[in-house]
């Protein structure tokens, strides 16, 4: 499904991936993964702290956009503790994103939540440089996309939400400059 008029992506819900690429690219895709929290910190500094908890419309704030990076790193551990134990489905996500949603992180210092979006993701990535190079292509079911997802795919899954937020981020900081 494209973008509707005044949506600046496609909804994550109607993303389709083909992860047809061989897992021998992981570390390529930890390296996505391990730049997400500088440009997070960069995005929140060009932005006027006032304006990082504004939202427009029914829209997330720019800071709650960064929490909600924060937030899912618990469901990526879920899932590579899925793959370790050799699980045949994935465990879900929470599509209706409760913690980000019932969780006032506009509340919050922002440099709070760039502290947890760097220490949760330094514990990602210390733990996907752990693994050997066939852990990567490990599969398992994911049952929302109907589709056979490797350890690689699932990164890659990740990282294209962290930018999927951080362009939504970027969006918002466009409408509050206008």
């Amino acid at each position: 499904m494209p973008p509707m008029p005044g949506q600046v992506l496609t909804p994550w819900l109607y993303r389709r991936w083909r992860f047809e690429f061989p897992a021998e690219l992981h570390p390529a895709v930890i390296e996505r993964l391990r730049g997400t929290p500088a440009r997070c910190d960069e995005l929140a500094r060009s932005v006027a702290p006032p304006l990082l908890t504004r939202a427009p419309g029914d829209a997330w704030s720019i800071q709650r956009h960064i929490a909600h990076i924060a937030d899912l790193e618990i469901l990526l551990h879920q899932r590579l503790d899925a793959y370790e134990r050799g699980v045949h489905v994935l465990p879900p996500a929470d599509m209706s994103n409760a913690n980000t949603v019932e969780t006032d992180h506009d509340a919050s210092p922002i440099a709070d939540i760039l502290a947890a979006v760097r220490e949760n993701r330094a514990k990602t990535i210390a733990r996907l440089e752990s693994y050997p190079r066939d852990f990567f292509a490990r599969a398992a079911w994911h049952e929302r996309l109907g589709i056979q997802k490797r350890v690689v795919d699932t990164c890659v899954f990740f990282a294209d939400h962290d930018d999927h937020h951080l362009a939504l981020a970027a969006h918002v900081r466009r409408l509050l400059a206008r």
